[in-house]
């Protein structure tokens, strides 16, 4: 059982099939996040099963959801998806995705990218 200080293993099930095989590493990660942040952090997407309807028609048996390695935290304006992007950068985040409700992060290890959806 791990030690997590913010989250708990349950915040990144899949939403459609329950399944959660998030890594440890990414939850350590998004908890020493969550402490520079200083606010609370909702996951609204964390693991994905590859049959989960957003990640079906994807190539290689899906994105980075379902490698276990890639959460997305909720937002609600502009300064707190500056804040998420900018520590989450800081910290060695290497996929960041940026939504109007929500920052996708990952902990890919090719080449690091940011987008917007």
């Amino acid at each position: 059982m791990s030690d997590f200080k913010y989250f708990t293993r349950d915040e990144f099930k899949c939403q459609e099939t329950g399944e959660n095989r998030i890594e440890d590493e990414l939850i350590y990660k998004l908890d020493h996040l969550r402490g520079v942040l200083g606010w609370a952090c909702t996951i609204t997407s964390g693991y994905r099963d590859p049959s989960h309807s957003a990640e079906i028609n994807k190539p290689n048996g899906g994105g980075s959801h379902t490698k276990g390695i890639a959460a997305d935290i909720a937002v609600s304006n502009g300064k707190q998806r500056h804040e998420i992007v900018r520590h989450a950068m800081a910290l060695g985040f290497t996929g960041v995705g940026i939504a109007k409700t929500f920052v996708h992060l990952d902990i890919r290890e090719d080449t690091p990218v940011v987008w917007t959806y």
